[in-house]
This record gives structure tokens, sequence and C-alpha cells, in this order.
């Protein structure tokens, strides 16, 4: 794994960790990953809906934008399960962190 690599998996763990902490910017950071495939993820929607939900659940605005514009992007089917996947974490999430 290159060194840029190395520091993108590392950031992705670290806000992991947060969000598995209740952190709502964690939530945001992470949907803002996936949407866009910064910190060297790849873009994945139905992983950026369920973050932003989670950040919009704690308040976040700027996360319900957010939600709103990738939403355009997916399918209902889609929507249904990043919906689901924030359920789980709201209820399990916190439980998968060492």
């Amino acid at each position: 794994m290159a060194t840029s690599e190395k520091t993108a998996a590392f950031l992705i763990e670290s806000r992991m960790r947060d969000a598995a902490r209740g952190n709502a910017k964690a939530y945001f950071d992470l949907g803002i990953a996936y949407s866009s495939g910064a910190q060297g993820v790849g873009i994945d929607l139905i992983e950026a809906h369920k973050w932003f939900n989670l950040a919009a659940i704690a308040g976040n605005t700027r996360a319900q934008e957010c939600r709103a514009e990738i939403a355009d992007e997916m399918s209902a089917r889609d929507i249904i399960v990043a919906q689901k996947a924030a359920r789980a974490w709201l209820q399990f999430g916190s439980r998968n962190v060492a």
C-alpha cells in the first residue's frame, strides 16, 4: 500500500472511530468522502447517503442538503438500503469499534 493510501485509510478509520462514538462531524465527513471519493475511498452513494442521513438526524442542515443532492442520483431501492444501514448504525454502530 502506498503512503498516500495508508494516510487515506488512517483518516477514514479515524473518522469511523469518531462516528462510532456519535460524532456528528465525523458522520458528515464520511458522507463527503463517500460521495466524492475523497480520502482515497471509492464513490459509494449508498454509504454517502447513510452518513449524510446520520449527520442530518444529528441536526446538520448541510448534510440534509447533501443527502437530497445525492438522492437525485440514486434509485428508490438504493435509498431504502441506505436508510436501513443508517438505522442499523444507530442501533449497532458504536458496538463495532474497538
